[in-house]
């Protein structure tokens, strides 16, 4: 969970030439992809400095987490938030930089209505930036201190708690240089590595959609005269939920 040490930590980094290339690759996803999400009711947990819901639609907005510039605190495993009311959630880092993040998840899975959506976003471990990280040790300095979870792992989580991944994408190629000369100078890996190494990417992002309690059709055999004299008889369809 974030303390008051970290929160500042990072709002400095973000203001590095780094942490501005970062920003600049996560908002213009989160852009493109929460305008084409409706609903009424949405929340974003954690960054609360950033407006990663700025570019939807829905009436009602707000930012969970600790620390400052929140709507209202509360920790990210155990959400105020009554079930089944939202229709979308977004986590950008939150999973890796807090200690429970399968617990998240299940919060999550409890305030999204059927058919909600959540947005994910983490920093790659099998990348430049998980090599620097394993590297760097670091139990204070951001992002270095986060515990970045592999995307295998995430999606195993989504699928044991009915959710069905629908989108995704990799970003931030370019190794994690602190200069900003080296920064422009690699850019041109940014194409290169969507293209040729597209997995390797410095951070991802995944969509996913909690599905409800499927549908099946059970037709039965209806033993009736008219059936054994060969008239065509109406067989009503019974639906069943599944548990």
């Amino acid at each position: 969970m974030f303390d008051s040490a970290l929160q500042q930590n990072m709002q400095q980094w973000f203001e590095t030439a780094l942490g501005q290339y970062v920003l600049e690759q996560e908002q213009r996803y989160f852009d493109r992809v929460v305008a084409d999400v409706f609903g009424y009711n949405a929340t974003q947990i954690g960054f609360a400095g950033f407006d990663f819901m700025r570019n939807n639609r829905m009436p009602f907005k707000f930012v969970l987490g600790m620390g400052e510039n929140v709507s209202a605190s509360a920790y990210p495993g155990f959400l105020p938030i009554r079930s089944g009311s939202l229709d979308l959630v977004l986590l950008p880092h939150t999973l890796e930089f807090n200690s429970y993040p399968l617990q998240i998840l299940h919060e999550v899975h409890r305030v999204l209505i059927d058919e909600g959506r959540v947005i994910i976003s983490g920093f790659n471990p099998f990348s430049l930036w998980g090599m620097h990280q394993r590297m760097a040790r670091s139990e204070t300095d951001f992002p270095w201190c986060g515990r970045f979870i592999a995307l295998p792992r995430i999606r195993d989580w989504l699928d044991l708690l009915d959710f069905e991944t629908i989108g995704g994408q990799f970003g931030c190629y370019v190794p994690p240089c602190t200069r900003e000369k080296w920064l422009s100078r690699l850019y041109f890996m940014e194409a290169a590595g969507d293209r040729w190494w597209p997995v390797a990417g410095g951070v991802y992002f995944l969509q996913a959609v909690k599905r409800g309690c499927g549908m099946r059709i059970i037709k039965p055999r209806w033993e009736h005269s008219s059936a054994r004299k060969g008239r065509a008889a109406a067989v009503p369809q019974i639906e069943l939920g599944r548990d």
